[in-house]
């Protein structure tokens, strides 16, 4: 299975590993952001081109399977490149932006230590750039051209997308729903063997 995995805002591919290796897919791709907005612009649209980009050098179709931003990315994809997806697993995802949860977030993220940022790949202002750039995201109006089988998944404490996950369920008749009981928002760190379990079931089928 050729199967792309697209990571949270705050993680680096290597969030992935553990989710990877239980499924048997350690040599599943796993781009960086850091990579893809290094010496450009850093906003959503900038990053999702790159994402288009980066997906045009791939042979299709091919599964896409992100969380939070990374699950965005992959569904706007899957939106307007329907033909190349051939399935979609979203976790703990946001296809309307929510401004007042964004204006908390970017102030939170002026009370983490630089080296956090650094960690990731980026600078403080340039995370914050990225957030805001998103306020006026809206995904519905594309939803009814995503044609792959989708899952949605979503941590059982994550209360800031778990709505967000029922109601794109809702949306998308065809999808598949699951939530992770005691997980909070990064199934893929926290709960990668649970997760691992989930996707390839999803992914077999």
């Amino acid at each position: 299975m050729n199967l792309i995995f697209l990571h949270g805002l705050g993680q680096t591919p290597e969030a992935w590993d553990e989710t990877a290796r239980a499924m048997g897919q350690g040599g599943a791709a796993a781009p960086a952001f850091s990579d893809w907005l290094r010496g450009k612009e850093p906003t959503y649209d900038v990053l999702y081109a790159e994402l288009r980009k980066y997906c045009a050098g791939l042979g299709a179709p091919f599964a896409l399977c992100g969380l939070s931003l990374g699950a965005t990315l992959a569904l706007q994809y899957a939106e307007e490149q329907s033909e190349r997806v051939s399935a979609l697993a979203l976790l703990a995802p946001q296809f309307v932006v929510p401004k007042r949860l964004l204006r908390l977030q970017n102030l939170l993220f002026r009370f983490v230590p630089d080296s956090t940022f650094a960690a990731m790949g980026f600078r403080r202002a340039e995370i914050i750039r990225l957030c805001s750039s998103m306020s006026s995201l809206d995904l519905r109006p594309g939803l009814s051209r995503v044609s792959c089988p989708v899952l949605i998944a979503c941590g059982g404490r994550d209360r800031a997308n778990l709505a967000a996950a029922r109601e794109l369920h809702g949306l998308l008749p065809a999808s598949r729903l699951e939530i992770l009981p005691g997980s909070g928002h990064e199934l893929n760190t926290e709960a990668p063997e649970g997760l691992a379990a989930v996707l390839a079931h999803f992914f077999a089928k």
